[in-house]
């Protein structure tokens, strides 16, 4: 038996043998190997290190997108503060010209003296505001050299960050407490023309929901004469006539339409203003809690000092006369702080007593 098996085992051993011989045959010389590995590590080395997350690779895809949006807003600034312009004007050229003949002929003395009083002030606000936030710069770090506090270093300025400031690629600065860019405002929403920003919006919401409550009835009307004239020959009116319904209407779905968005994005400000942070710190602070959740840990923004005090630092309210002469009237006081400093306070206390 053993005869018999001895050459089959022979056998076997020569073919993986062989197949041995073959298989070593066919590797790369070692040289080959070395430099393919290292190109290899290379191209790896383009879009992984130890610092990659989901946020870098996010970045890196939509950088195209980011760029031309930064472009297109830079170049076209103008073009949306012009047309905000013209909207406003527009809608006050008609409260003039259309709406006013209409009060004073068919209101009573009352609602007169409360139409005339309530809407020149909300102009005198809308404007005031407007003009003081896109004047008035955001605040920015100073080019000369900074010796305070610093949290950071801009990677695209290559200067000393302090807290609370980022870049803004389309301004090409570092801004301070910086929000947003805002195109319709050509510029920065910062430390030092977030209120006047904040103010512009709400007032212009309250304007929008003047008109759309008082010019209700005025637009049912007009919308209803515009469909009879179109549906049935109508005698020969004056051109102001058949202007006044299309105003009246323009006039209506305008401020309708500016009070749903601006109003969303309104209440989201006066929500952020409340919590003691900006937009991108909204950010930063919602990812900063989830990775202290991770570790048992819970995470406070040191910048909310309480909802009332947030307001008061923001509004730049310190006495009780101020939420007069500083809220509902015009005021060009400046924060409390220069934006480069921020005192943090771990308790809730009253930081400005009111």
């Amino acid at each position: 038996m053993l005869r018999y098996l001895n050459p089959l085992l022979q056998l076997l051993r020569c073919v993986r043998l062989g197949t041995c011989t073959r298989r070593g045959r066919s590797r790369l010389p070692l040289w080959m190997r070395e430099l393919w590995a290292y190109m290899r590590l290379l191209v790896q080395s383009l879009y992984f290190n130890s610092l990659t997350d989901s946020d870098v690779i996010f970045d890196s895809i939509f950088e195209p997108v980011l760029f031309t949006v930064e472009h297109v807003t830079r170049s076209f600034g103008r073009v949306f503060v012009c047309v905000c312009v013209a909207l406003t004007s527009s809608i006050t050229v008609i409260a003039y010209v259309v709406l006013l003949p209409i009060v004073l002929t068919t209101y009573t003395p009352i609602w007169i003296a409360w139409h005339l009083t309530f809407g020149h002030w909300i102009i005198v606000m809308i404007t005031f505001h407007y003009y003081k936030a896109i004047k008035t710069s955001p605040g920015f770090v100073p080019f000369e050299k900074y010796e305070g506090p610093v949290v950071a270093v801009c990677k695209k300025c290559v200067m000393p960050k302090p807290a609370r400031t980022h870049h803004c690629g389309i301004c090409n600065r570092c801004v301070l407490k910086m929000d947003h860019h805002c195109p319709w405002m050509n510029g920065c929403v910062g430390h030092y023309n977030h209120r006047y920003f904040f103010s512009f919006c709400l007032f212009m919401t309250l304007g929008c929901v003047y008109c759309v409550i008082s010019g209700r009835n005025l637009f049912l009307d007009s919308y209803k004469a515009l469909e009879t004239s179109n549906e049935t020959p109508t005698p020969t009116y004056s051109f102001k006539d058949k202007f006044r319904p299309r105003c009246i209407v323009y006039m209506w779905v305008l401020t309708s339409t500016i009070t749903i968005v601006l109003g969303a994005l309104t209440c989201w400000h006066a929500v952020l203003i409340t919590k003691g942070e900006t937009s991108i710190e909204r950010h930063i602070n919602s990812k900063e809690a989830e990775r202290m959740a991770n570790k048992g840990k819970v995470y406070k923004n040191p910048h909310n000092y309480g909802r009332l005090n947030n307001w008061k630092l923001f509004l730049g309210v310190e006495k009780r006369s101020h939420w007069v002469t500083r809220v509902l009237l015009p005021s060009r006081h400046t924060p409390r702080n220069n934006g480069l400093t921020w005192n943090i306070f771990p308790l809730k206390k009253d930081v400005i007593p009111v």
